[in-house]
């Protein structure tokens, strides 16, 4: 008998990098006593005080789930959450006048409106996602779950562990050689860790204006820089003032997940200065109905924090990640001098390069099999080991092309102190370990 016929979509699939190592260990028959899990950016600190609040109370009388009714919100969100939102970019100084605001199921389901509003029909190359390589995984994947296309230019990671943003003549080359519908940044990025400055935002708002671009930044992480005496970045602080022409084509995405620890809650949004997109993007959302509305609710709670509860907050959450950013970083070089790893200026990633240690055909996805499957090492007399994510599928790589990315790993800070401490040990032992066997 015959067996049904799986979509040819469905057949191409792999599980995301983000995902891959730890669904691989989850299949492993013997594993070791301890494994540590940096491969996704799955926060483990407890979320801002005021969701908290929310999370343990939500059958007290105030509460809208007192009696156990859950119904759905509108399709753009509870006014609540759509007004939590608002209030961070205020009291980060940002102007929210003109702001709309859709609630989703996390920033991924953003992405995914963000493409089906922005590029040309499904299954053509017209009016492309133009990203700057290495870019977030989820981008690439949702483009080719809803057939759009994307298009990129290169960064590389140089020796110093600096990438280098592509000349804007460069950029300016392929736009016009694709005529995309829309540029994405990511100013604190993933998976980089760089960190955009104002002048270049304003640089490349202008190409948007001149070839007639929506400009998309995803500021999950807007919050979290690590360099002394600068001023917060944001596609928010780009206006017609600097870059005449650019309001009305801003679209910004946002999440619950990082700053305010919250991954599983699911809340996310969309945020643009155009009303024609925001409403035509509440349109299509309708057949999803709306976002969690207990998660709306919990993130909801940010709507009336102060903003020395905001501002505070986000110091407090930026110098946590920066005192053990700059631990694993230091480790890593002291531990094995001869890796790559890229400048801690952002986001709470980094992007290891092992091209100076390994020996030739290294294959990062080869590594990283190794250590979820087989490998481990004794680390304070525990059998140990460490998932971590290959970078391979965070580049746009078109047939015939190298991928930078054999040979790169992104770590994700997202693991205990204790355990963040261990990551320089585990990775050197664990490399050499792969490679005395390859």
């Amino acid at each position: 008998m015959s067996k049904p016929i799986l979509s040819a979509h469905f057949e191409s699939r792999k599980p995301s990098d983000v995902r891959l190592a730890q669904m691989k260990f989850d299949e492993r028959k013997v594993k070791p006593e301890a494994v540590i899990n940096v491969g996704i950016g799955n926060v483990s600190l407890p979320t801002n005080p005021a969701m908290m609040k929310r999370l343990f109370a939500l059958n007290a009388p105030d509460s809208p789930f007192a009696q156990g009714v859950i119904r759905y919100s509108g399709t753009a969100g509870t006014v609540e959450c759509q007004n939590a939102f608002k209030n961070i970019l205020d009291c980060e100084g940002f102007d929210t006048s003109k702001l709309h605001v859709q609630v989703t199921d996390g920033g991924s389901a953003g992405m995914e409106l963000l493409l089906i509003g922005v590029c040309g029909p499904a299954g053509t190359d017209e009016r492309p996602l133009m990203m700057i390589d290495p870019a977030y995984t989820n981008y690439i994947s949702f483009a080719e779950r809803v057939g759009r296309k994307t298009v990129t230019v290169k960064r590389h990671l140089g020796e110093d562990g600096k990438f280098t943003l592509p000349e804007l003549d460069k950029i300016e080359e392929t736009i016009k050689a694709n005529n995309p519908g829309a540029l994405l940044v990511i100013p604190y990025d993933n998976p980089t860790g760089q960190l955009y400055n104002h002048e270049t935002l304003v640089e490349l708002a202008k190409l948007c204006v001149k070839y007639n671009m929506w400009m998309v930044s995803d500021e999950a992480y807007r919050e979290l820089y690590y360099e002394d005496g600068i001023d917060l970045v944001s596609i928010w602080g780009v206006n017609d003032a600097e870059v005449p022409g650019i309001e009305g084509r801003r679209i910004s995405i946002e999440t619950a997940s990082k700053v305010w620890n919250a991954c599983g809650l699911r809340i996310g949004a969309v945020i643009t200065d155009s009303a024609e997109f925001n409403n035509r993007s509440i349109a299509e959302y309708t057949a999803n109905l709306c976002a969690n509305v207990i998660g709306q609710y919990i993130f909801g709670a940010l709507a009336h924090e102060s903003k020395e509860e905001i501002l505070g907050w986000a110091s407090h959450i930026r110098e946590y990640y920066k005192e053990h950013i700059v631990k694993v970083y230091n480790g890593l070089k002291e531990k094995e001098p001869g890796l790559i790893v890229s400048s801690p200026d952002a986001s709470i990633y980094s992007v290891i390069d092992v091209r100076n240690v390994v020996k030739p055909g290294f294959d990062a996805i080869d590594f990283v099999l190794y250590c979820a499957q087989e490998g481990s090492v004794n680390v304070d007399g525990v059998e140990t080991t460490l998932l971590v994510a290959p970078m391979k599928g965070f580049y746009d790589i078109k047939a015939g092309e190298v991928n930078p990315g054999s040979t790169q790993f992104r770590i994700s800070f997202v693991e205990t102190p204790e355990n963040m401490a261990k990551i320089p040990e585990l990775f050197v032992q664990l490399l050499r370990q792969f490679e005395a066997q390859r």
